[in-house]
């Protein structure tokens, strides 16, 4: 027996386990000493009304005979599924519910969609990226081609016509950089993928914060999309289920490579990997697509864009280059004095008390910055900026 010699060509550490590493190990350190977290991406808002009203019900129907669900279908109950593809109708799209598929999020699916592509095809990643897309190519033994991103770019990865792959990571607005994809950028990654017969793996996870029609929130608001794109969405940034885990993939029909579909394809593998996602946590999603869930979303992440202004009006204040944080959570920020990532970590963790997330651990473009999240409560937010000018200007 072998076991996959693949995962020794993985980093040794996880980026965020490290981080969580070192944090215990500060607070064991210094009891009592509060820390202030703009690192990993977790919300801090709890499940609004509706859902948790839909879910409430949903149990009290698992505990009547009459009303009580069993094995549900493996790619999602019908009711969810018609939620999502009216959901898309609104914003001029259409899909059909069997292109729809229910998951327990976006990262299981981002990992799982590697089985539908065969070992030998190229996987493309900007740089920096969030992890699992390297991560994931390089457990199926996948090669893997890095697209630099710079400041000069705004970390906004642009297609080149002398790279060749198969698969391509994008995700818009980007983790951890917060680049959104204009309408023109956008189609020439969906022009370029159908001119290389390639597939676009489009995680749009952070689709929720765009408000500007000129930034497009799904890869099938592009021309030609349906023939070379999945695309990958959670509910757990747009609806808090970070803890609750739900989600859904979309892989049209019309997308085919080499005489195969992959929605064929996607419906044998979760019929055959997967019993389906919760009769409680699908009701719940499906109350988080109504008129009033939108409006309870909305207010929730107009919540974390608050929150990311003020980080945002401390860095303008320290006259900081960063980008990221109006169309998206998360703000991307050049560390102070030519500092690594990871010495400004431990500099920010130690004399402030503020914890981000160092650029070197999404990429090799990412050394020399740093990641800050909007997702935390508003009076710690307002502190840890606070904190951060002091820190900076003693610096």
């Amino acid at each position: 027996m072998l076991p996959n010699m693949h995962y020794a060509e993985l980093k040794e550490s996880y980026l965020f386990s490290a981080i969580g590493e070192k944090v215990r190990a500060y607070a064991a350190a210094h009891p009592g000493q509060k820390l202030f977290r703009l690192g990993v991406g977790d919300v801090s808002l709890p499940l609004c009304p509706v859902v948790i009203r839909a879910m409430h019900d949903a149990v009290a129907e698992q505990g009547n005979k009459r009303t009580f669900h069993g094995y549900l279908p493996e790619t999602g109950t019908p009711f969810l599924k018609e939620a999502i593809r009216a959901h898309y109708e609104t914003r001029g799209i259409l899909l059909e519910t069997d292109e729809i598929f229910i998951s327990s999020g976006a990262s299981n699916d981002i990992g799982d969609l590697s089985d539908l592509f065969d070992p030998s095809n190229t996987a493309l990643v900007a740089d920096p990226a969030y992890p699992e897309y390297a991560d994931s190519s390089m457990m199926a033994g996948r090669k893997v081609v890095y697209l630099p991103t710079r400041r000069e770019n705004g970390f906004l990865p642009l297609p080149d016509p002398s790279v060749d792959a198969d698969l391509i990571y994008l995700c818009s607005p980007n983790n951890p950089t917060g680049a959104v994809f204009d309408r023109r950028t956008f189609q020439s990654w969906v022009d370029y993928a159908n001119a290389k017969d390639a597939v676009i793996l489009f995680d749009a996870a952070y689709e929720i914060f765009i408000d500007d029609p000129a930034y497009p929130r799904s890869v099938y608001e592009l021309d030609g999309a349906e023939n070379c794109a999945i695309e990958i969405c959670s509910l757990s940034k747009t609806a808090g289920f970070t803890g609750t885990r739900l989600g859904y993939t979309v892989v049209p029909k019309a997308l085919k490579r080499n005489g195969m579909s992959l929605n064929a394809m996607w419906v044998r593998n979760r019929s055959t990997t997967t019993n389906g996602v919760s009769y409680i946590l699908q009701k719940g999603g499906e109350a988080a697509f109504t008129p009033e869930g939108r409006r309870e979303l909305r207010k929730n992440i107009s919540y974390y864009k608050s929150n990311a202004r003020v980080i945002m009006s401390a860095l303008d204040e320290l006259n900081v280059w960063y980008c990221g944080g109006v169309h998206s959570p998360y703000i991307w920020m050049e560390c102070p004095g030519g500092m690594d990532s990871w010495t400004f970590f431990d500099r920010l963790l130690n004399e402030a008390q503020v914890i981000g997330t160092p650029g070197a651990g999404f990429g090799a473009c990412g050394e020399g910055y740093f990641r800050l999240s909007a997702f935390g409560d508003a009076d710690e937010t307002k502190e840890a900026a606070e904190r951060m000018k002091v820190f900076w200007r003693k610096s």
